[in-house]
């Protein structure tokens, strides 16, 4: 991965990955961009890693794309430049629905800036702290081009209505900490010194419960926003819960309750 991204165990069952180019604000180049792709791959099949952490260091999360160049895509070879441009495109689009695909909950540790890939980045994730420094914005449309991009277009509307993301979207106006929080785009604002602890702190309480549990808990929610009626949500779901009561986990957690103790449960 090189120095573009710091990845580390801060707790049994966390990973913390550290976009790490805070001179530039974490902007998004293909080097950074593939290492969050083979991280994502390692943690996927990796049982012991229950819950991760994304944030940036220094000031920002991500300030977007690197508009000093991106750089190639890994199977760039420079005969055809449509092709290598969707490729470049591609790279960064699938890292968002990776995020997705991801077994284990992923928490952004929004720390600063969140704009254009950075914004898409945090909307991306399972669920978003920010610090009161936080800024974001869909700033695609602010460089010439659509802000419908990496995911932007679908994910915003589903989290914080389809009226206020026209908006955003359109104007392409920077949303502060604060309104982010009374629009339900992220979970909670803490002073920036507190905002890791706040996400370790949620990635440990994802982190002792139950493995299969949260696994699936995270695919049906996701799924959900795509299930086109109630009817078939509650189906999905009955199949999920039966899918959960197989393996050690519900009687364990019936016996942890009953002895009055912490369940300890299988990777």
């Amino acid at each position: 991965m090189g120095d573009v991204l710091l990845a580390e165990d801060p707790a049994p069952h966390v990973r913390l990955l550290t976009l790490n180019r805070p001179e530039q604000l974490n902007a998004m180049t293909s080097e950074l961009c593939e290492a969050l792709h083979e991280e994502l791959r390692r943690t996927t099949a990796e049982r012991s890693c229950r819950a991760v952490v994304l944030t940036g260091a220094g000031r920002g999360f991500c300030a977007g794309l690197d508009l000093h160049g991106y750089g190639t895509a890994p199977e760039n070879e420079g005969s055809d430049e449509p092709r290598d441009r969707l490729a470049n495109q591609q790279h960064m689009s699938t890292l968002i629905l990776a995020l997705r695909a991801l077994p284990q909950p992923v928490i952004a540790a929004i720390n600063g800036p969140a704009a254009g890939f950075g914004l898409s980045l945090a909307l991306g994730c399972d669920i978003r702290y920010a610090a009161r420094e936080a800024v974001f914005r869909a700033a695609f449309v602010n460089i010439g081009v659509s802000n419908c991009d990496m995911g932007t277009s679908w994910l915003l509307p589903r989290l914080i209505g389809a009226s206020r993301s026209h908006e955003l979207m359109l104007t392409g106006r920077r949303m502060d900490a604060e309104e982010a929080l009374r629009a339900g785009l992220v979970a909670d604002v803490c002073d920036g010194a507190a905002l890791r602890e706040r996400a370790l702190e949620a990635a440990e309480q994802i982190a002792s419960l139950a493995p299969w549990g949260v696994r699936l808990t995270k695919r049906g929610i996701w799924s959900a926003l795509e299930i086109p009626s109630e009817q078939a949500a509650v189906e999905y779901e009955d199949r999920q819960q039966i899918m959960a009561t197989f393996g050690r986990a519900v009687p364990e957690a019936v016996e942890a309750f009953l002895d009055k103790r912490p369940a300890e449960f299988a990777d």
